[in-house]
């Protein structure tokens, strides 16, 4: 059984296949517009050929049945191979030699004997790096430690420990204690230079991160000094033993007492671990540097034993956006546990160790009682972004909400939250809410079927992106349905997002950051838009991977919809049509933003009493005066 291949080769042989080629050993081809083919689909049968490939950006989309995907997707479903053996396939195709996590060998002797290397290695560390914790030279550590309210025996007890100063402590350590420079290339323990390897970890607070057998398999480590250019945290990269999205801190102390009390804390960070078990709540687990997903809950669900009994798992979130964000995300995750779901936070924004340094153990006890089921807190942040005071907020307040109460699993609670959700809006009749739930459950509006294009709150926040004006900040939306190619602005914003799919390289230099601004009045093109800000400048200039990001920052349910986007021909014949199109259709996008940012500042303008806000008057004016010279420097550019 051949070993996991390495990610950046996956890349690679993506990047370097052309997929048209692939596609017509299977497919006859013809031209269709520029830079873009068309045959009949091989996933379904049809008369008229809708199967499109696009070579610019790598992909293929059938606009019968469809079917998507990237050149590797392609040959997994027609040859019926696994993903590991189509990479393969491709990779021979092109003469490519691919490189794997474990040198290419199943679990034979010789791996099992590196694997066992490997865990010897951290081993040492983690007794090498808890030992320096005790040095002079450690001050600054333990006077963090001090700082936020844990002692020597805490220190002890989570085995935190101190990286020194310098480049090559650690490595001089384990080269004494027998181990090669290839071997301790392969810990993540180090990075490689000109000269070699050196310490990766310098100069740090150290938090060894354990699997669930006990076992150090990774290192967390915290700065402590100014001229360290580093990020604040640090963490091992992913290495045969450390799988960020399949590790939570803290789970080997805590696992027991989650089986035995059928509960899973979790927080954000080390010390809100080390916080809550020192207060008393030792079923406390945090990621590390990775949202709350699908690896993890399979652990969580195991010690929970998660059999519909009982049971219940608490997230708890900073009250600043970003924890509300981060609390939305975990929303997504519900569906998969039988066991309840709550979200505990702190409007403050004091994490369980500030908590507890600032007001003791019972104040994280509280945060904990506080908890409120996860659909609850969806419902009522949503709520939190409409006016309703208004009859028209009241309205989007509704429509945005109906969605995730749908998504409630069990029939009763859903019913008690329709009539929640009545009282939380001041509504008359509740059987209106009841009628709205019903039909949405009827639909699939819940965001539970991937072919329907709907989607839960959560999944546009994991997104980043709201699908309403209103419900931005909170990332909570109604379900995503098919844009009405009739509207004319979502036809307008549909050739925006086209455009910039299939030419990022137009979104260079100073149209990046007006495209960035954008705000589109189509949830699911909102949703994309979103994705394209996540993905970043980075790879605009390598179209392939700019949409194989953008499909991994997309809800799920609208990758079908950027794959559509992707290779839908653009009306151009030539280069230069192309050119000259897509600056036409970026320039009606950014005179649409101007338009409406206008007509907000018009109506301030109107309730505005001149006479008593002059200064405020004048400052409308000017502002008014700039967007229209903004907007007529668009057209005579176009």
């Amino acid at each position: 059984m051949a070993g996991l291949i390495k990610r950046e080769d996956i890349d690679e042989v993506r990047q370097r296949t052309d997929i048209k080629e692939v596609v017509d050993g299977y497919v006859t081809l013809k031209g269709a517009g520029l830079g873009t083919y068309k045959g009949l689909c091989p996933f379904h049968d049809e008369r008229s050929p809708s199967f499109t490939v696009r070579p610019q950006v790598g992909r293929y989309h059938c606009f019968g049945c469809g079917e998507d995907g990237d050149v590797i997707a392609f040959v997994q479903k027609l040859d019926h191979t696994s993903f590991h053996e189509a990479v393969e396939k491709l990779a021979a195709r092109i003469g490519y030699e691919l490189r794997y996590e474990d040198g290419g060998t199943g679990p034979n002797r010789e791996e099992v004997g590196r694997r066992q290397r490997l865990l010897d290695a951290h081993k040492i560390a983690d007794e090498f790096f808890r030992a320096q914790l005790l040095t002079p030279g450690a001050a600054e550590g333990r006077n963090f430690l001090h700082g936020r309210g844990f002692d020597r025996a805490a220190a002890e007890q989570f085995g935190v420990g101190y990286a020194p100063q310098g480049w090559d402590a650690l490595l001089k350590h384990l080269r004494g204690r027998g181990f090669t420079d290839q071997e301790l290339k392969l810990t993540g323990m180090f990075s490689e230079g000109n000269r070699g390897i050196y310490d990766r970890f310098r100069g740090r607070l150290i938090w060894p991160i354990r699997d669930i057998a006990g076992d150090t398999i990774g290192f967390g480590a915290r700065k402590l000094y100014e001229d360290d250019q580093g990020p604040k945290y640090l963490n091992t990269p992913e290495t045969t033993l450390y799988k960020k999205s399949q590790v939570l801190y803290g789970i080997d102390l805590a696992k027991r007492n989650i089986a035995k009390d059928r509960q899973l804390v979790v927080v954000e960070g080390y010390t809100d671990v080390m916080a809550c078990h020192l207060a008393g709540i030792p079923t406390a687990v945090a990621t590390c540097g990775t949202a709350f997903g699908t690896e993890h809950i399979k652990i969580a669900r195991r010690l929970l034993s998660d059999d519909g009994t009982g049971g219940e798992v608490i997230f708890t979130f900073d009250g600043d956006a970003a924890g509300q964000k981060a609390a939305l995300r975990a929303f997504e995750e519900d569906q998969r546990f039988v066991a309840q779901t709550y979200v505990a936070v702190e409007p403050t924004g004091a994490d369980p160790c500030d908590l507890r340094q600032s007001k003791g153990d019972d104040a994280v006890h509280a945060l904990v009682r506080s908890r409120r089921p996860l659909f609850e807190f969806a419902i009522r942040t949503t709520l939190k972004q409409f006016n309703l005071d208004t009859v028209e907020g009241r309205v989007q307040g509704l429509k945005a909400s109906v969605p995730v109460v749908a998504a409630i699993r069990d029939a009763s609670t859903r019913t008690g939250y329709c009539q929640a959700l009545t009282g939380w809006l001041g509504m008359p009749d509740p059987n209106e809410v009841l009628r709205m739930v019903s039909a949405a459950v009827k639909r699939g509006d819940q965001g539970r079927s991937s072919g329907s294009g709907a989607q839960t709150p959560a999944a546009s926040a994991q997104a980043g992106g709201p699908g309403v004006a209103a419900g931005r900040a909170a990332g909570v939306v109604p379900s995503f349905n098919r844009p009405d190619p009739r509207d004319p602005v979502a036809s307008m914003e549909r050739q925006a997002l086209e455009v910039a799919l299939q030419e990022p390289s137009l979104l260079g230099g100073g149209i990046w950051e007006r495209f960035s601004a954008a705000r589109f009045a189509t949830p699911a093109f909102q949703a994309v838009h979103d994705a394209m800000r996540a993905s970043g400048l980075g790879l605009i200039g390598d179209p392939v991977r700019w949409v194989e990001q953008v499909m991994q920052e997309v809800p799920e349910p609208l990758r079908p919809l950027v794959s559509e986007l992707a290779v839908v021909p653009l009306p151009a014949s030539n280069a230069e049509g192309v050119l000259k199109y897509c600056r036409d259709i970026l320039a009606r996008l950014f005179e649409l933003q101007i338009t409406r940012v206008k007509a907000e500042k018009m109506g301030q303008l109107q309730r505005l009493d001149a006479s008593a806000h002059p200064e405020e008057f004048q400052r409308l004016n000017r502002e008014l005066m700039m967007l229209e010279m903004e907007r007529r420097s668009l057209r005579s550019d176009a």
